[in-house]
């Protein structure tokens, strides 16, 4: 199909600047759409592509795997029916004739040009394997549809999920096998490497990865390569059945899928220093195969792995030949990423129009787009300049793995690595090669778990890499000033996207955007919208409310009445959160389990090795010698890492997934409930000893501890709460440290709110004072359910207090002055909350539908897993070193 009018062919008497573009991807509609975008200025355009569709957005290629009649066209629909465009699909140009300047496509027409763009991209890489022509390859609308199309027609005809093997551990390597798992298959990595991602990710991110996505479901088996695929013949057909492992193991499989990289599409170029070859061997009396590569000038120069060399201006050697995208070899690289592909093509279209932009290399920023695993990674993540510093925190209970790479006078930001835990990644990314405000550790948010430092981005730091918009141009926008087709000033996302492109690929800047944004506005005293996505117009404290209302039970109901879309990973777990904190139903009944996070669908914390831990309650840290001895016992039994924490309580490290039932019914047996460790609810409730014993305690600080962690357990909330009780003012409990602290007093308690540790501890704030134990229980209980029902999703109390209006005085306010007439009604709540209680694992225990979540494989339900590596330290066994074992592969350790 041809859009408008074919360009003429070279008579040399057309007046119109002639440019054409071979390719039909991203990087050719982004240069097509620069230059259009310069207005009519004698210059003509036409777009060959061999697919049969306009350009679309390969980085959201998943979405068309597991969504039917997705749109995934990029840019506004208008532009190929432009004067002066030309899109030409189903068209493939085989050759040039540099000398007529004219590109020939596969039928023998020919396109002439003043300027030629070579935009062609890359292939799916395959392996040299018997058997890889019954596999499928991950690129194309139709290579995504032919899989969709496959795993569809083999659950029919098998009545059992698919095997489906995805051969490639990178990023879409892992997309494509998550996308097959929606579809309902049984995905199957396999990856040579000894990690996961290892382009991305150094070791120690690796390990954590290839943890995360075991929890998620997927099939590892990492280390090795394979060495065929294996067919059987069934009504004279050639079916695949299996992957045989270069160490001769069998993988059972019904379909493969390679995703092992890309190839630039090079052909053409090679065709032509081919022919320049052939013509000089000819020359000097010899064949082609005689004469060197050496005895020759090529008409290209060609990267020593593929792709046509440029120069910072992106030109080839050829006058008037550009080359854009995964096709261009840069300082010997090409790159498969749409950042510097969209760069390219801007600065070509600078070029021709006579601007003087150049190409400073690749942006290799990364982040993966896998729902409930959240990786990152950009800039120098190995820290290979000369000097560097790497910051890494390395979370064993939360699995959780961040890296910062500095200079050497840890000042200026070089790269980093986010593996679990994506947060600072957004504001982070945009800061690289500059100052960082504050010190490096206080961007791991995982040290503390509050979001990184406030940092006011520069106008000319580059925000969204993807289409290379600065800061500067976001706030020229949103002001009025910025250059959005005559528009005024920007006072929504969306309106925001569509003026400046920021967000509309890859989206990982999107939430920097948002915030910058509503930063904005603020200055500007407009109202910021608080929608917590984009399937949600509504804020969290906003959608609470709705649902409470409306007394919706299910996340299905949820969306239907208040939503749009399918949901994503912001408001699944928050509204998981939402009805639990109003139903206290069990996390993993109806639809909740699929929206949880991995330690809520597990009821347990995964650790760095993908085992979990146990952590039963312990209400004040009082515990008697009988259940000391059952906790021992279970200890020893399954051979646990033991370890008192800071919380007074007892963790049981080193737990295999289909273990955590065995060891529970244990405990629950001997008096124990599920700590609640794993979830966004209250952790415990630190006591000293108290006046029972203490000479200098003042009032039962053991009672009123273990009276607050019975009444509390169990509370579903935006973040996790903390809390502590001190009998006397010497603070033992350390409670101002809490989210909710009680300090004994010679008349009562003292009630403080809004504390918190970790990188940016805060202390807390005097609520009121010298209370009886009721007003006590009745204050907390109105504070706990405004927080719950007001904060925005994983905000600290802290952080929530300091943006009230008014900050503790308004709490104090609401809560002690009932200034909103809530006090009932919270009351109310928290009483419904308390007689609701059920402990999550006993529920757990007796019902086997729940029971059924616990296999460390779901196709292979009384299998163990046998990778895990362990060595004695102090008389407990540990997980072995970071770089001693990459436990994602098929060998097994010592148990």
């Amino acid at each position: 199909m041809t859009t408008n009018r074919p360009f003429p062919t070279g008579t040399g008497q057309d007046p119109v600047r002639r440019i054409v573009v071979v390719g039909g991807g991203p990087a050719a509609h982004r240069f097509t759409e620069a230059m259009a975008a310069r207005g009519p200025s004698g210059v003509r355009i036409t777009v060959l592509t061999e697919e049969a569709h306009v350009p679309y957005d390969r980085v959201a290629l998943t979405r068309a795997l597991t969504e039917t009649d997705v749109d995934l066209t990029l840019g506004r629909p208008g532009l190929w029916e432009q004067e002066g465009v030309t899109l030409a699909t189903g068209t493939r140009a085989v050759d040039l004739d540099l000398e007529a300047r004219e590109v020939i496509t596969a039928d023998g027409s020919r396109y002439a040009y003043d300027e030629l763009v070579l935009a062609t991209g890359s292939n799916a890489a395959t392996l040299p394997i018997p058997g890889n022509e019954h596999t499928h390859v991950y690129r194309t609308l139709e290579d995504v549809r032919a899989i969709r199309g496959r795993v569809a027609e083999l659950a029919a005809e098998l009545g059992r999920p698919v095997n489906a093997v995805t051969i490639g551990g990178g990023l879409l390597g892992l997309e494509a096998a998550a996308g097959l798992q929606s579809l309902g298959a049984t995905p199957i990595i396999i990856d040579g490497g000894k990690w996961l991602m290892g382009t991305q990710l150094d070791e120690g991110a690796g390990q954590a990865m290839g943890r995360l996505i075991a929890g998620q479901g997927l099939e590892v088996h990492g280390g090795v390569f394979p060495q065929a695929v294996l067919t059987e013949e069934q009504d004279g057909e050639a079916r695949v059945v299996g992957v045989e492992m270069a160490d001769g193991r069998i993988i059972d499989a019904d379909m493969v899928v390679v995703s092992i990289g890309v190839r630039p599409r090079d052909e053409i170029a090679r065709t032509l220093n081919g022919r320049a070859k052939e013509e000089a061997a000819a020359a000097a009396g010899m064949t082609a195969d005689e004469l060197g590569d050496e005895d020759f000038v090529p008409v290209f120069r060609m990267g020593s792995r593929g792709g046509v060399v440029i120069d910072e201006s992106c030109a080839t050697d050829v006058e008037h030949v550009w080359a854009v995208g995964e096709v261009a070899n840069f300082g010997g690289m090409c790159i498969g990423l749409v950042a510097p592909a969209n760069t390219m093509a801007e600065i070509v279209a600078d070029r021709i129009s006579g601007g003087t932009a150049t190409f400073g290399g690749f942006d290799t920023a990364t982040k993966l787009k896998l729902s409930g695993v959240d990786v990152a990674s950009f800039g120098d993540a190995f820290a290979t300049t000369g000097g560097a510093l790497e910051v890494v925190y390395a979370d064993p209970a939360r699995g959780v793995y961040q890296k910062l790479v500095v200079s050497g006078d840890a000042k200026t930001l070089l790269g980093g690595i986010f593996v679990g835990d994506a947060a600072p990644y957004s504001s982070l990314r945009p800061m690289l090669g500059r100052e960082l405000p504050a010190e490096p550790g206080a961007y791991l948010s995982a040290a503390g778990g509050a979001d990184a430092p406030e940092t006011e981005l520069p106008d000319d730091a580059v925000l969204c890499s993807c289409n290379n918009v600065a800061a500067g141009t976001i706030r020229d926008s949103v002001n009025g000033c910025g250059s959005c087709e005559g528009q005024g000033p920007v006072r929504d996302l969306g309106a925001l996207k569509g003026c400046t492109r920021a967000g509309t690929q890859c989206g990982s800047c999107v939430p920097m955007l948002k915030k910058l944004l509503e930063t904005e506005l603020v200055k500007s005293g407009v109202e910021v919208s608080r929608a917590m996505c984009e399937h949600i117009a509504m804020s969290r404290a906003e959608l609470f409310e709705a649902v409470r209302i409306a007394g919706l039970a299910s996340f299905g109901a949820v969306m239907e009445r208040f939503g749009s879309g399918a949901g994503c990973d912001i408001c699944k777990p928050a509204i998981a959160s939402i009805l639990a904190s109003q139903s206290s139903g069990h996390p993993l009944d109806g639809d909740l389990g699929a929206l949880q996070d991995t330690n809520d669908r597990a009821l347990a914390n995964m650790q760095k090795d993908g085992t979990y831990s146990v952590v039963p309650r312990i209400p004040g840290g009082e515990i008697t010698p009988e259940k000391l001895a059952v906790i021992a016992r279970v200890a020893s039994s399954y051979n646990l890492y033991t370890k008192i924490t800071g919380a007074l309580r007892i963790d049981l490290f080193g737990a295999r997934l289909e273990q955590l039932p065995e060891i529970w019914k244990e405990l629950v047996e001997a008096g124990f409930e599920s700590g609640h460790a794993y979830g966004k609810a209250l952790r415990n409730v630190k006591t000293c000893v108290g006046s029972t014993w203490c000479r200098f305690g003042v009032q039962d600080s053991v009672a009123m501890g273990i009276g607050m962690e019975l009444r509390y357990r169990g509370l579903r909330s935006p973040h996790k709460l903390k809390m502590g009780v001190s009998g006397c003012a010497r603070e033992c409990a350390e409670a101002r440290a809490k989210d909710v602290g009680v300090i004994a007093t010679a008349d009562g308690w003292n009630l403080y709110v809004g504390g918190n540790g970790g990188a940016t501890p805060a202390h807390a704030q005097l609520l009121a004072k010298d209370l009886d134990d009721a007003t006590l229980l009745r204050y907390i209980d109105r504070y706990l359910m405004y927080y719950i029902r007001t904060a925005d999703r994983l905000q600290r109390t802290a952080r929530w207090m300091e943006e009230l209006d008014g900050g503790v005085e308004h709490v104090r306010e609401v809560v002690v002055g009932d200034s909103l007439g809530l006090a009932a009604e919270l009351e109310a709540a928290m009483a419904q909350h308390v007689d609701a209680y059920e402990d999550e694992w006993a529920a757990t225990l007796a019902d086997p539908d729940r029971l059924r979540r616990f296999r460390s494989f779901v196709n292979a339900p009384n299998q163990r897993d046998t990778t895990l590596a362990y060595a004695d330290e102090r008389g407990q066994r540990r997980p072995v070193p970071l770089g001693d074992r990459i436990p994602v592969g098929p060998q097994g350790g010592q148990q």
